[in-house]
């Protein structure tokens, strides 16, 4: 149930935003969420479309990508990304050493929006 508070926090910033530009009706919020986030999309959407209810939001469709894990080695300092996180312990590619430190991964943004 921890997508609730996600999905209100989401619905306040886009009718602030749509506010803002004299938006009519939100159609589509674009979003980017870390791979090693544990929210599901679809309980994403079902929590979305009961918060937006009586809001110029309601009806809109959540698009959701998933975004790569970051890592950097504390080691040699190499960046790199890893789209499966059962494999976070990998070694660095780089160097091999295990001493990679998360960058990214678990974030929410709001991307783009289309709306009327």
């Amino acid at each position: 149930m921890h997508e609730l508070p996600v999905t209100e926090s989401i619905l306040k910033i886009v009718l602030a935003h749509a506010e803002k530009n004299g938006v009519s009706r939100i159609m589509k919020i674009h979003l980017q969420i870390g791979r090693l986030s544990d929210m599901e999309d679809e309980w994403m959407q079902r929590y979305f479309d009961y918060v937006s209810r009586g809001t110029t939001a309601e009806g809109a469709k959540l698009q959701i990508e998933r975004t790569p894990i970051g890592l950097k080695c504390n080691d040699c300092g190499a960046s790199y990304t890893l789209e499966d996180a059962d494999k976070i312990d990998m070694p660095c590619p780089q160097c091999g050493q295990k001493s990679g430190r998360l960058v990214s991964g678990r974030e929410y943004t709001i991307t783009n929006m289309e709306v009327l």
